[in-house]
């Protein structure tokens, strides 16, 4: 059935009635309302919320000045959880495979550790100070901290002066070993580095400085800041790899020994060790 005309008329009404309401609610030009407030009542809700948004952001601030001078900019507050360091080598891969017949594909090995060493080189680390062996330096009350000179020509044949190629091209490699950074650090014991390659008869190796040795004279640490050109003490060691060892793997394992350092937590396998593999080809 058709709708009369009456219901018609009634339909239209109210589409415009609606349409009439909506345009009324965004903006009504009788009583000056925009979206159902006046302008005086927005003013007074931006003001109410410009108010306790600032409040909140003075009271956030205050609080992280408050905190900040807790802190100690040289010191970490809580260094319970790095109370022993980590191990680290250079050049920075775990897997160091290539073919020593063939200069390019060693070249990046070489050139990180050429570029590793720049800060250790004995033009630099003749300013720095000669410290007592076997001695910590601490330096709790000095304001400018010295820095203990290690010198790049202690690594000896894996040091690139005498040998630029770091013995890859001979097929016997040098990686460096260096224990992370610990504010506050003091070893006990005599701290060394001590390798082993995971396999059934040992395999030969070097160390320079000899034995491996961390002297005491390099800790503790004092923070970025307060001791900027700061260097931690390295160790070089030198696979003496043989024919028999080429084109096989060599898993090998290095461990600070000689002190209270942990080195055994299956949590965390790079706490006090540090594990890679070789490969060399020809």
């Amino acid at each position: 059935m058709s709708s009369s005309p009456q219901e018609e008329k009634k339909e239209e009404k109210k589409k415009e009635e609606n349409s009439s309401s909506w345009k009324d609610f965004i903006y009504n030009p009788r009583t000056g309302e925009f979206m159902g407030r006046t302008a005086v009542s927005w003013a007074l809700i931006f003001l109410f919320y410009l108010f306790f948004y600032g409040f909140l952001a003075g009271m956030f601030s205050l609080t992280m000045w408050v905190m900040l001078q807790t802190l100690d900019e040289n010191v970490p507050r809580h260094r319970d959880r790095v109370a022993s360091p980590g191990l680290v080598i250079r050049p920075h891969s775990m897997d160091i495979s290539f073919n020593r017949s063939e200069p390019a594909r060693f070249s990046q090995y070489v050139r990180h550790l050429e570029s590793f060493l720049q800060q250790y080189n004995d033009s630099i680390q003749e300013r720095n100070d000669l410290c007592l062996v076997g001695e910590y330096t601490e330096q709790d009350r000095e304001q400018e901290k010295k820095v203990c000179q290690f010198k790049r020509s202690l690594l000896r044949q894996c040091s690139g002066l005498s040998d630029t190629a770091f013995g890859y091209a001979e097929g016997k490699p040098c990686i460096l070993v260096k224990m992370n950074r610990v504010i506050g650090l003091k070893p006990r014991g005599d701290p060394y580095i001590n390798c082993t390659a995971k396999r059934d008869s040992p395999l030969l190796m070097q160390y320079f400085p000899s034995e491996g040795r961390l002297d005491k004279m390099y800790f503790p640490y004092y923070g970025k800041k307060a001791h900027p050109d700061y260097v931690q003490p390295l160790v070089a060691v030198k696979l003496l790899l043989t024919k028999d060892d080429y084109n096989v793997e060599q898993t090998v394992e290095c461990k600070v020994e000689g002190s209270d350092l942990r080195n055994n937590d299956d949590r965390d396998k790079f706490l006090g060790r540090v594990t890679f593999r070789v490969k060399v080809s020809e």
